[in-house]
């Protein structure tokens, strides 16, 4: 795309089924990438999203109501700007949270509400505490716009089961809020059975492998104002540099689409390289196509490294001395809960630091292992954790943990 001459010279350089799609996409945005396309971005490749989605979900999908952004994060933030229009608008969010909630409600002047993910029920969201949260809102005089999940989780690493997303869709429902379904992790899902195909064949999906909320509205024939997102950033592309995602709208109304568009259009468009990037996640080779051993093979060694890392990774927790954490079912991330003894609590506040924050900085300075405290992140009043990623390479996975877990032996009966 950035250089069309290679397309043909020499002809055996790329598969076949790869030159064509080149030439397709090029067809159809004859300024390459150096050239604005649409607001929404070129329309080729959110044909390409709105197939991947039909298939994915079951439901048809208009490539319309698809927008191309820059990131996930793009997405987010215009949304947010939709539905925030003074302090006294609120967003519920999950705690622990992904900071760039709270960072675009501050920045556009809005409220957060926050919400409880049950970590004794492997970070579940709990109806009653969802209740609980809004409750407090209307108390405090504050008008409830959306409602942000993030699923698989950041930084918890759960994944929700289909029964309790329409438990939280019907809430919506009742209270009249937005759904912002943030659902960057969708390929990563470890549970048993799942595969890395699922997402773009349903017959190699386990039984409880990913579902989006856009399936789970049209199954239920919801009426839910829904704000779905995705990336390339994480999954198994992980091409977080290319700044590709996109944004797809369902139940939501004409004239507030007019507006999200108007949005988009002071940026003119997103990347053409980054909406190139989304087209070749969501239409990978198919079986049949000249590159698609190649492709499978690569793709099948990426995820299934990263599953036995976060199975490694689960055990290894759970096994170091005042330290749990729950299954690790997708995402890229662990958030354990880290029992520090009171001597180290005591030690903390004499340095005037957050504990958590304190048992970091000790790990960091003794292994040169970096981890995120829990407080960055919020959590319930009196609990520690921390975030912590099987990101590292496969080959120095087993040294990564063995420090960890003699460093935290050593800090634990330090303080003991």
């Amino acid at each position: 795309m950035d250089y069309p001459e290679m397309i043909d010279n020499p002809p055996s350089m790329f598969p076949s089924d790869v030159v064509a799609r080149a030439k397709k996409i090029m067809a159809r945005a004859p300024g390459g990438t150096g050239a604005y396309s649409e607001s929404k971005g070129l329309k080729v490749l959110r044909e390409d999203v709105a197939a991947f989605i039909e298939t994915r979900d079951g439901v048809k999908a208009d490539p319309e109501r698809i927008f191309l952004t820059d990131g996930a994060s793009q997405g987010v933030n215009v949304a947010l700007n939709c539905l925030i229009r003074d302090r006294n608008d609120s967003i519920m969010i999950p705690i622990p949270q992904y900071p760039l909630y709270t960072a675009t409600i501050a920045l556009l002047g809005g409220h957060y509400s926050p919400y409880y993910l049950n970590e004794e029920n492997g970070w579940s969201m709990d109806i009653a505490e969802l209740e609980r949260s809004a409750a407090q809102a209307k108390k405090d005089g504050k008008c409830l716009r959306a409602l942000a999940v993030i699923n698989p989780g950041n930084p918890t690493g759960q994944c929700l089961s289909p029964e309790n997303m329409r438990e939280v869709v019907k809430f919506c429902e009742r209270e009249g809020m937005v759904l912002l379904a943030d659902e960057v992790y969708q390929q990563n899902v470890y549970g048993e059975g799942n595969t890395s195909m699922g997402l773009y064949d349903k017959s190699l999906r386990a039984s409880h492998g990913f579902t989006s909320f856009r399936q789970v509205v049209a199954e239920m024939g919801s009426s839910c104002q829904l704000m779905s997102f995705h990336s390339v950033s994480k999954g198994v592309v992980g091409e977080c540099g290319r700044r590709g995602g996109y944004l797809e709208l369902e139940n939501i109304c004409d004239s507030v689409q007019d507006q999200i568009l108007k949005l988009f259009s002071v940026g003119l468009c997103s990347n053409i390289s980054g909406q190139v990037m989304v087209g070749a996640m969501v239409a990978p080779p198919k079986p049949g196509d000249p590159s698609w051993d190649l492709f499978k093979s690569e793709f099948d060694s990426l995820y299934d490294s990263l599953k036995r890392r976060s199975q490694k990774l689960s055990k290894a927790l759970n096994e170091m001395p005042n330290v749990s954490c729950t299954y690790i079912d997708g995402a890229l991330y662990a958030f354990p809960t880290v029992h520090l003894p009171p001597k180290a609590v005591a030690e903390a506040q004499a340095k005037n630091m957050v504990p958590d924050a304190f048992f970091c900085l000790e790990l960091l300075d003794a292994t040169g292992i970096c981890v995120v405290p829990g407080s960055g992140f919020k959590q319930k009043e009196g609990t520690f954790h921390f975030r912590t990623t099987f990101l590292p390479p496969e080959a120095e996975f087993d040294d990564v943990i063995s420090k960890m877990g003699a460093f935290t032996k050593e800090f634990m009966a330090k303080y003991a």
